[in-house]
Formats: structure tokens, C-alpha cells, sequence
């Protein structure tokens, strides 16, 4: 019997999940293996449809940037265009394997990956691919191409990258932008073509910062969005991340081209940006950390708090949840399933609760969490791994 095929429940609430091949489906043949949850709760799995596996290493002891940044792009460049420069392979094995095993456990069966290493572009994307498939989480990837370092080669290889990456049952590709502002006409467009040539969308970040815009406007743009709409690098699938300064009516026109905004409230508010209001005007908008540690309850209770301190009034409350609730939608484009999570012919994702704890995740029919504890590796000598890289990092980073 395939690992990818499980019956699981049926739970304290009388639900039962059969999942063949990976799929939640009607039925399962006779002797597929049980998961038993009398006393627990079956939901599904989390998606964290925006972050960036390369700063997993970040928690172990981060220098702080010296001097402090004063604003956004000086967050950037002495802070996380160091980091990203400074990463190898093993930097970012380590920190990828230990950053899927805190997602696993936090419940999160998805990540929506944007990945950047200036000086590791080629076989990046297989090495976040591998440890993805290795621990067991579904994974949307792809490289953020950039002219930021290296100008129009750099970029090229980005780009080249992003093509590189091979379809599986857990892992999916796109094609990534760093940001409006680091890349030139000729990149963006460049972007939507390679992502139409692959049957796939772009992912980039929109309007982070009001330095985005203003670098839009320079180059004769209304605004970075109506800039890689003009060069055809918005589609239907896109995910646009951030969105915090654009208004109204630029999220409607993003949304009327079938782009997916997603909110990543702790990394705006730590980053000092702003709180994106206006994506309140349209439903297609997910929920991801940008970085921050995967785990979606904790950033579900960041969006809440922060949306009731912005007035938000759509958002403020339980109605939070809708945005972790639309990642599914999200992924289920990627992977060609049902977008309704549990659904038949869903992603067999999901977790089971017992006394409001998270006891066993199950992503595309394999549990990778059994009883509170990883199944795929060992979460205790994956942090240990990354803690040590992490020091190599930091030497690596003050050499820069």
C-alpha cells in the first residue's frame, strides 16, 4: 500500500478522511492503514503562502546591524541583502531542513517559498526542493530574480533558475521578482514570458515600502503594479506580496487580472511599513510571515491584533481567519486539486488536535508528525545543525 494513501478518523466528531495517492478521496481500497482519532480533532493543515526559507538561520543569534537602519531600504541592505549574499549550500540546507521541521510541527503542511542567494543561484531551488521532499512539506518555489548585485546577469540567472525546478507531488514551481524597484524593464518582462512558457504565474513583491512606488513613478509608471502589468508580468495565479501601498482601487485592478494578494502582518509591522488596509477590498488574499517562523496561529493572531488597531473592521476578529483560510484556494491553483481544504479531490493535508494541541500532521497522505514529534527527521538534531551553520553564517555575513 502507498505511503500516500491513509484513512484517517474518524475523530471526537465523528469526521473521517480518506486520502488515496495523495488526494482526499470517496473511498479507499481494502487494507489502506488507519489513523485513530477518537479523541481528537481532524482540520486542516496550514498554508503559509508567503515566506523566505533563506532566513530560517535568522533566530540563532543574528548580529544586529551596525549602525541601525533607519528605514526600510536600509533594512534591506544591511540587514537581509547581507544575509541572502552570504548563504551556501550548507547554510541553506541546514536552515531549510530546520525551518520545514517547524512548519511540520506547527501544523503548517505548505510553503509558498520567494528564495534569494545572490551567490548561489544555480541549484538552489534543488537543494529547498530536497529538503521539502526529504521532511515531507508541500512547497510552492521559486527564485526571486534581482539586478540588485550583479545588474542584468544576475537577473538572467534568477530567471534561468526558476526553470530549472522539476514538478512532484509536493513540489511546484514559479517564477520570482525580488521587487519592482531592483529590476529593469527588460527583467519583469523577461518574468512573464518565462511563466506563461511554463504554465505557471509570477511571484513578487508589490509595494512593500512606499520606496517601491516612488521608484515606479521615476521610471514614468503610475506605481510598480501598473508597471509589470504594462510588461505583461501579472496573470491570473500571480501572488503579489505585501501590497501595503497601494490604494483601493490598484488592488481591484491587481485582482481583475486574477492576482492573489498575501498579507504578512509581523514582518510589516516589524519593518515599520505600514498595515495594508486596502486589500480589505478584495477576497482573494492570503496569509504568510515573510520569514518569520511558520507557525500560521501565531501570524492569524498578529493579523487580529493588527487589524483592530488599524480599523480594519473586515479583517479584525475571527474574520482573520479568512485569510489563512484563502491560502488553500492559493495552493490548490499550483498542484491542480480541489481548492476546498479535506474536499474530495483535495490536498490529503491536514493535522488532528488532541486537547487543542496539534498530535499528527499528514501531508499528501503521509503522516510526517506522529504523537507531537517529527516522523521524517530528528527536529532536535535539525536545530542543532542550524544553530552551528548559523554561526558560519554571521562570519560569513561580517566579511561582506
Amino acid at each position: 500500500m502507498s505511503s500516500a494513501s491513509l484513512i484517517v478518523g474518524p475523530d471526537r466528531n465523528g469526521r473521517t478522511v480518506t486520502i488515496v495517492d495523495g488526494v482526499v478521496a470517496a473511498a479507499a481500497p481494502a487494507g489502506t492503514p488507519v489513523l485513530a482519532c477518537a479523541d481528537g480533532e481532524i482540520a486542516p493543515g496550514a498554508v503559509c503562502a508567503h515566506t523566505h526559507i533563506y532566513s530560517a538561520l535568522a533566530p540563532y543569534g543574528m548580529p544586529k546591524a551596525e549602525p541601525a537602519p533607519e528605514n526600510f531600504v536600509q533594512i534591506l541592505e544591511r540587514v537581509w541583502w547581507r544575509l541572502d549574499r552570504a548563504i551556501d549550500p550548507e547554510t541553506l540546507r541546514a536552515g531549510a531542513r530546520d525551518y520545514v521541521a517547524k512548519a511540520l510541527l506547527a501544523g503548517t503542511t505548505t510553503l509558498i517559498d520567494h528564495h534569494e542567494s545572490p551567490n548561489l543561484i544555480e541549484g538552489s531551488l534543488a537543494i529547498l526542493a530536497g529538503a521539502c521532499e526529504e521532511l515531507g512539506v508541500r512547497a510552492v518555489l521559486c527564485f526571486g530574480a534581482t539586478e540588485r548585485n550583479f545588474g542584468r546577469d544576475e537577473a538572467v540567472r534568477g530567471l534561468a533558475e526558476c526553470r530549472t525546478l522539476k514538478p512532484s507531488r509536493l513540489v511546484r514551481g514559479m517564477v520570482g521578482l525580488h521587487a519592482s524597484f531592483t529590476v529593469s524593464d527588460e527583467t519583469v518582462a523577461e518574468s512573464g514570458a518565462l511563466a506563461r512558457e511554463l504554465g505557471t504565474a509570477t511571484h513578487i513583491h508589490v509595494a512593500e515600502d512606499g520606496a517601491d512606488v516612488v521608484d515606479a513613478k521615476a521610471r514614468g509608471y503610475a506605481g510598480p503594479l501598473e508597471r509589470l502589468i504594462a510588461l505583461g508580468a501579472v496573470m491570473p495565479g500571480s501572488i503579489l506580496a505585501h501590497g501595503v501601498h497601494l490604494d483601493a482601487d490598484q488592488v481591484r485592478l491587481a485582482a481583475r487580472h486574477g492576482a492573489w494578494f498575501v498579507q504578512n502582518p509581523r514582518s510589516n509591522e516589524g519593518n515599520r511599513v505600514g498595515y495594508a488596509r486596502n486589500l480589505s477590498v478584495v477576497p482573494d488574499v492570503a496569509l504568510g510571515v515573510d520569514g518569520w517562523d511558520p507557525d500560521m496561529a501565531i501570524e492569524q493572531a498578529a493579523l487580529s491584533r493588527l487589524a483592530a488597531q488599524n480599523g480594519d473592521e473586515a479583517v479584525a476578529g475571527d474574520r482573520a481567519a479568512g485569510r489563512l483560510a484563502a491560502g488553500h484556494a492559493l495552493m490548490a491553483q499550483r498542484f491542480g486539486l480541489h481548492p476546498e481544504p479535506l474536499a474530495v479531490g483535495a490536498a490529503g493535508d491536514l493535522v488532528v488536535r488532541r486537547s487543542g494541541t496539534i498530535a499528527d500532521v499528514v501531508v499528501a497522505g503521509r503522516r510526517v508528525v506522529a504523537d507531537g514529534r517529527l516522523t521524517t527527521g530528528d527536529a532536535g538534531g535539525l536545530a542543532a545543525a542550524a544553530r552551528a551553520e548559523a554561526a558560519r553564517l554571521w562570519e560569513r555575513m561580517a566579511q561582506l
